[in-house]
């Protein structure tokens, strides 16, 4: 999407990102969940979110299906509008890393170029988590019953079904969704935010 810049100018915050990690006694970072529907994801998220309030910690999550209910309500599933979504979610990530807060996104997110492109855009404030579970154990847990009707033909450009999910390659986390519960998974995750010394190591 090409928007024009002319007359617009960035303007410089006056309360920088090092002082709001200051005052909020942690920093701040992207948490990016990706895996396919039914992996965990929003789960996940929201269970490391808890935590992370047990600890003091300044948070917020974004769950796909409750940002296309508003930021990204004008957009369908075809790889140029999931394309758009993601683009959308990274720039509002970044804002937020700015504010200095931590920031959990549960997204599908199934290309490799854009979840690269949220990477480029974040860089080492981008934390890649794969919640890995097979399509199998995820039409399991499908409450909604989206795999059952992507299999019969109703949702076009289903991730898994119709259309491809991209695994991570180098991903900063992969988390067995499948096989472990959803306290040691979390776990996980707060130590890959201590190791990066992104919150305390108490």
């Amino acid at each position: 999407m090409n928007i024009p810049t002319k007359n617009i100018v960035w303007h410089q915050s006056t309360v920088t990102r090092t002082h709001r990690e200051q005052i909020n006694k942690h920093k701040s970072a992207t948490l990016w969940f990706t895996g396919l529907s039914g992996a965990g994801k929003s789960t996940l998220a929201h269970a490391v979110e808890a935590q992370l309030a047990e600890l003091q910690c300044r948070t917020f999550v974004l769950d796909g299906d409750n940002v296309r209910h508003g930021l990204c309500a004008d957009l369908g599933f075809s790889k140029t509008e999931r394309t758009e979504n993601i683009r959308r979610i990274s720039e509002m990530c970044k804002l937020f890393i700015e504010s200095g807060i931590i920031i959990l996104t549960a997204f599908i997110s199934p290309f490799h170029e854009d979840r690269q492109r949220a990477r480029n855009l974040m860089g080492d404030d981008f934390l890649e988590i794969y919640c890995q579970a097979p399509l199998a154990i995820c039409e399991q847990r499908d409450v909604k019953g989206l795999y059952r009707r992507a299999r019969a033909g109703e949702i076009p450009d289903f991730t898994g079904i119709s259309s491809p999910y991209e695994i991570p390659n180098n991903p900063e986390l992969i988390v067995n969704t499948y096989t472990q519960s959803i306290e040691n998974s979390a776990h996980q995750v707060i130590n890959l935010l201590r190791s990066r010394a992104i919150i305390p190591n108490l």
